[in-house]
């Protein structure tokens, strides 16, 4: 084999292992709205085993705010609702303009106790959401479709499909 094929085949082999080692946004967003602890361990678990991004940081910290929700002692309950805020307030100060971030909060803060005061950038989310929905891509109009069915807060909105 000259040297052209086996780089070409290099190059062949090492897309194809990404290409397996991509991330399945469906799946992270199953995870998010389930009620099974062990569902959301182990998207957890995938997230840790991947490189570290923006994207995947954001995810941790919403999973984190979905997993307090299903731990059993208030101080618990707290302490990793408060770990999963840090990390997803972090990542939307960086990317204040990134629409699915946003839609990660509103959907936690539209669905968090209210004691926790964890509501007050729901208008300013919902805001941001309806008027870039048009540009998103189809994988996440249709995340955000399904949840606007059942969420009080998007039900209202005028969300360009």
């Amino acid at each position: 084999m000259n040297l052209k094929i086996k780089i070409l085949f290099f190059i062949a082999i090492f897309n194809l292992s990404f290409i397996n080692d991509s991330f399945n946004k469906k799946e992270f967003y199953d995870a998010f709205a389930s009620s099974s602890l062990e569902e959301v361990n182990s998207m957890l678990s995938k997230l840790e085993n991947k490189k570290t991004s923006s994207l995947f940081r954001a995810y941790k910290g919403a999973l984190f705010m979905k997993q307090s929700s299903l731990l059993k002692t208030p101080l618990q309950k707290l302490d990793v609702f408060k770990k999963g805020m840090l990390i997803l307030e972090s990542e939307i100060d960086k990317y204040p303009k990134n629409v699915e971030y946003r839609f990660l909060r509103l959907s936690i803060q539209e669905n968090a106790p209210k004691f926790l005061n964890y509501y007050k950038d729901i208008e300013n989310d919902k805001e941001i959401i309806t008027k870039n929905y048009k540009i998103l891509d189809e994988e996440m109009k249709n995340i955000i479709r399904g949840y606007s069915k059942k969420s009080k807060i998007l039900k209202t909105s005028k969300l360009q499909y």
